[in-house]
């Protein structure tokens, strides 16, 4: 069960790469047109989408309960695209939301600046100056995106297993080279590890969207670690009463086993939305 993250520069040839990744692995490719429309399916509206999606967040924007809800969103979506296996992301910060999980390979496209500029003004038929400024805003948008979301700089390759440079190699050997990787990186022992940590993934985010937006508690900031159906809620709420009823909430999801709680109580705290 290999899962494999692409992160990339605008125009580094993230589309041609992970399309050549999936006819050779025959592995699911999960974009962003897959993400919004599971993620709709959740109840992300179409402006959360707009507003959050690899974009840098402005200061009211990022104060809004609305930012945690697309967080919410996002996560749900890809924990349970990654726990069905065999899959490619694209983008969207997986390679922070899947971090540290066994039989995940991530992996960094880049490409000159001058290779870049020449493809975008090939791309959309404008002038130099023009491809400069879309080039521009894209890298402020997803580093902007990532260190607000994950607060992880985009383009360090420390984040990722493999960098590789498609101003000089093509899409087709990039496939070939992620192939020869993610080979090295899975067996069984890797796989049976990936499949537990993924599950335990899905579960925090479904106990989160039961105390939201089934029970409607009002907690902000709402996580929880699951490991092994052992559940630790973290948040910020503003009374006693919402921490016992998160916690009662949170038993009543299937394959919780116990639930514990490291909620914050911050008297007249309200969320905003």
């Amino acid at each position: 069960m290999g899962i494999v993250t692409i992160s990339r520069e605008l125009a580094a040839m993230g589309d041609e790469t992970s399309h050549e990744l999936a006819d050779i692995l025959h592995y699911r490719l999960v974009d962003k047109k897959c993400l919004e429309e599971k993620m709709k399916n959740l109840g992300a509206t179409e402006k959360k989408l707009h507003k959050y999606d690899e974009r840098k967040p402005s200061f009211w924007t990022s104060i809004f309960q609305d930012r945690d809800d697309y967080l919410h969103y996002l996560k749900s979506t890809v924990f349970s695209e990654a726990g069905q296996g065999n899959c490619i992301f694209m983008g969207r910060g997986c390679e922070s939301l899947l971090h540290g999980i066994p039989g995940v390979l991530s992996v960094f496209l880049t490409a000159p600046f001058g290779i870049r500029l020449e493809r975008v003004k090939s791309y959309f038929q404008c002038d130099e100056k023009r491809a400069e400024q879309i080039i521009n805003q894209s890298d402020r948008d997803r580093e902007g995106f990532h260190q607000y979301f994950f607060e992880m700089k985009w383009k360090d390759p420390e984040n990722y297993h493999l960098t590789l440079n498609t101003g000089f190699l093509h899409p087709h050997l990039c496939a070939q080279l992620i192939n020869a990787a993610l080979e090295k990186n899975i067996n069984e022992g890797i796989e049976t590890e990936n499949h537990l940590r993924v599950n335990d993934l899905i579960l925090g985010e479904k106990i989160v969207h039961h105390l939201l937006f089934e029970k409607m508690i009002p907690v902000h900031f709402l996580e929880a670690s699951v490991k092994s159906g052992a559940v630790t809620l973290f948040g910020v709420v503003n009374a006693p009463s919402f921490v016992e009823a998160s916690i009662q909430a949170a038993k009543e999801v299937p394959s919780v086993c116990s639930v514990s709680s490291e909620i914050q109580v911050v008297q007249e705290y309200s969320v905003v939305r």
